[in-house]
């Protein structure tokens, strides 16, 4: 079984709602959502991203649907509001925490890695190695001193935006079809910020940031250019997706995309249904190998986090749609390098250490 080392999984969250003890539910085996200890033995999961969403507070959480509009040709959904500083921060700690806990419980079979000899040494051993990502900024400060101290504490790669505007950029609302060019880009803080993230090391993660914030970053960074989880805008033409303009400046960058594998980001319609063929998911993966090269792309499940293929189901899912690229054509070492070598290199081109 090839190890696979995916881009996104927004397991953290799931664990923080469910309530205390989860972490213990996670290790021994938990029936609820995509992922979990067991279940990633089962499916090759060797590691990832484990992202640090922060949802909406509860009072202005849309619950009865009024945020989605259906249209003739797609769908449109009302962008989502800005978050409180404070709330975000204390959330975002909050959620941190589930992935100390989950590696201070499993007895040495998680390990939350800082740096890529850490890395190689969970992928040698068979240890899952967990990295802490912030998927939007919202918990971190325009001067610069949360992200000091997220550091420090483990934070390695950040997303600027989720599909709302923070105090440093500008994220695409969903909607389908339309391109991600859906608003201004970088604030003063946001340009500051990716400054800040190149000298400490952090990665820097562009999906969910509308384009116009896309070409600042490209224009400001000195790392490979990275999408955790987006797919080819030419083959379903979301706004989470990627144009091929932008996909040729992640290549040029020799940076990475991440498959993602949320059904209306891989559907020609858009549509949100989980009976989706693998074959749409190699479709994509061969647009992205062919656009940007084999030493490019890489898997970004959003696992936890989004609706995927009933064929996959769940991580254990993964050998499958490794089998069907390699019906398809990939040799092993190209799958060595979709499944988890691609991350590695990019990881080891972007980190300190």
């Amino acid at each position: 079984m090839i190890p696979v080392f995916d881009g996104h999984n927004d397991t953290l969250l799931r664990l923080y709602m469910a309530g205390p003890g989860a972490e213990r539910g996670f290790i021994a085996g938990d029936p609820d959502g995509h992922l979990d200890l067991p279940r990633a033995r089962a499916g090759g999961f060797a590691g990832g991203l484990f992202a640090v969403y922060v949802p909406p507070e509860p009072q202005d959480a849309v619950l009865d649907g009024s945020d989605l509009t259906v249209t003739e040709t797609g769908y449109a959904v009302r962008f989502a509001a800005p978050l409180d500083p404070g709330y975000a921060q204390r959330m975002a700690l909050a959620v941190s925490a589930g992935l100390l806990r989950l590696e201070r419980e499993s007895a040495g079979q998680i390990r939350m890695v800082r740096t890529t000899a850490e890395l190689a040494a969970c992928l040698a051993a068979g240890t899952l190695a967990a990295i802490l990502h912030f998927e939007g900024a919202e918990a971190l400060d325009p001067e610069g001193a949360a992200l000091e101290v997220f550091y420090a504490a483990g934070l390695r790669s950040l997303g600027l935006v989720w599909s709302r505007p923070n105090a440093f950029g500008h994220g695409v609302p969903f909607q389908y079809p339309r391109t991600p060019d859906t608003g201004p880009g970088l604030t003063d803080a946001g340009k500051a910020l990716v400054r800040q993230c190149n000298e400490l090391g952090v990665m820097i993660d562009l999906s969910h940031l509308n384009e116009r914030g896309f070409w600042e970053v490209a224009a400001l960074s000195d790392a490979p250019l990275v999408a955790t989880h987006s797919n080819a805008h030419a083959l379903c033409p979301s706004t989470r997706n990627l144009t091929d303009r932008q996909l040729d400046a992640i290549r040029a960058s020799d940076g990475i995309v991440g498959l993602n594998f949320s059904v209306c980001d891989l559907r020609a319609d858009g549509y949100n249904e989980a009976d989706t063929p693998l074959a749409t998911m190699v479709a994509h993966i061969d647009y992205l190998v062919a656009r940007l090269g084999i030493d490019r792309v890489g898997f970004g499940s959003d696992f936890d986090g989004t609706l995927i293929p009933t064929e996959i189901g769940d991580v254990r899912g993964l050998p499958k749609l490794i089998q069907a690229l390699r019906v398809g054509g990939y040799d092993a070492e190209a799958l060595h390098k979709l499944a988890h070598g691609n991350w590695l290199r990019v990881l080891g081109q972007t980190w300190r250490a």
